[in-house]
């Protein structure tokens, strides 16, 4: 008979950076979104702490059961919004869960802007 013991050495805790940066690689990647959007959050920072914040457009927030973030985005001009959403969820949540191998509960993308381009005929 073998009994086997488990052992508890600690936990792992993955930084919020950590997983912005694996966010804000995948978001930007995805076809129809034109960049990442400030909200007042970034803002208040900027003016509290007298610098930008690191990856602006981007919340993490980590929790018992998972991961939920929230990506506020810019979409191109022409693009079908629902579809960049969903694509940005989809490649978000494997990007986030292959580096770090945390489940993601949810992400929620919130659409700030339509990017026009400047394109004459």
């Amino acid at each position: 008979m073998s009994t086997a013991t488990e052992e508890k050495l600690g936990t792992l805790k993955i930084s919020d950076d950590v997983i912005s940066i694996c966010t804000m690689n995948a978001t930007l990647k995805t076809k129809g979104v034109a960049g990442l959007s400030g909200v007042f959050v970034d803002t208040i920072s900027k003016n509290i702490f007298g610098k930008d914040p690191l990856y602006k457009g981007i919340r993490v927030n980590q929790g018992d059961d998972g991961i939920n973030i929230d990506i506020y985005i810019v979409v191109e001009y022409g693009v079908k919004i629902p579809e960049v959403a969903w694509d940005v969820q989809e490649n978000v949540k494997k990007e986030v869960e292959a580096m770090t191998e945390a489940a993601v509960k949810a992400v929620n993308i919130h659409v700030q802007g339509v990017h026009f381009t400047d394109e004459e005929d």
